[in-house]
């Protein structure tokens, strides 16, 4: 696929605030500072209109030299990016949210989110009023979560105010994350999914190596083509150039059935990640 087919057949999901998000995007997380901003306007370039990036990266400056020098308009790309858990409280959320706007210095950030709920600490609900501050001022436009688990979510909004745009949580073929994705639904919240190739630990399965055999695909293009069917946001990450465009192809064919029941039966539970309730 040329990338202006990747850009117009990217669909574009409507979040519970009304912004519009590309379902497909590129996740930067290990991506070496130096090495980002090469490699995110090659994804540009590739048809990538959204990256996903945090403050504990340590790229957010060559993101937003990147958007910058992109040539695009700032409102064809969708950017977000988290407050991380040692930034927990009112205060401190609201000064990390002022930092990270400097280092990305993109006029806005689309969606911020808190990284871990880190529920030992006890200040996620005070996190979030931070981040329900930071939609006033139009420097941040959406707010969300990551790694949140229902309970989480249920004491955040029992909290009141704004319910989350996105749950950003570890979901792959591996790990379908059932109960959380149903909890998100329950509340309109999206799924995204971190980790969605679970490091290439299915490249060489059985049931994905069928399938890739079956659509003459990768295992990269059938597991981002699974999580497009299921709803979820996703955001492949790759290092390498040369793999950018291959890994958003996955919009010219489609997982039967049979596909997805296969998937489906993949899922063990395993989690690669930290476990949200004890980070």
């Amino acid at each position: 696929m040329d990338a202006k087919s990747i850009v117009e057949l990217n669909p574009k999901v409507k979040l519970n605030n009304g912004q519009l998000i590309p379902q497909v995007g590129l996740g930067v997380y290990k991506v070496a500072g130096e090495s980002a901003e090469p490699l995110i306007l090659s994804a540009f370039e590739a048809g990538y209109r959204r990256i996903d990036t945090a403050a504990f990266y340590g790229n957010e400056p060559e993101v937003g030299a990147a958007v910058r020098n992109s040539g695009l308009p700032r409102e064809e790309i969708f950017v977000a990016t988290k407050i991380w858990k040692d930034d927990h409280g009112y205060e401190r959320a609201l000064n990390a949210i002022d930092e990270s706007l400097a280092r990305l210095d993109i006029d806005y950030i689309d969606m911020l989110l808190i990284h871990w709920p880190s529920p030992a600490l006890g200040k996620f609900v005070e996190t979030w009023a931070a981040l329900e501050k930071s939609l006033e001022s139009g420097g941040v436009r959406g707010i969300g979560v990551s790694n949140f688990q229902p309970d989480h979510l249920a004491t955040l909004i029992s909290a009141g105010g704004t319910v989350p745009a996105i749950n950003q949580v570890e979901l792959h073929p591996g790990f379908h994350q059932a109960e959380v994705r149903a909890a998100n639904d329950a509340h309109g919240i999206l799924t995204e999914a971190w980790s969605p190739l679970a490091r290439g630990r299915f490249n060489e399965d059985p049931v994905i190596e069928s399938i890739m055999a079956k659509h003459n695909r990768s295992a990269t293009q059938v597991i981002v083509r699974w999580h497009v069917q299921l709803g979820n946001l996703v955001i492949p990450k790759t290092a390498t150039a040369s793999r950018l465009q291959g890994n958003i192809s996955v919009f010219d064919f489609e997982l039967d059935e049979t596909d997805m029941d296969a998937i489906a039966g993949l899922d063990a539970g395993l989690r690669t990640g930290p476990n949200p309730d004890e980070f």
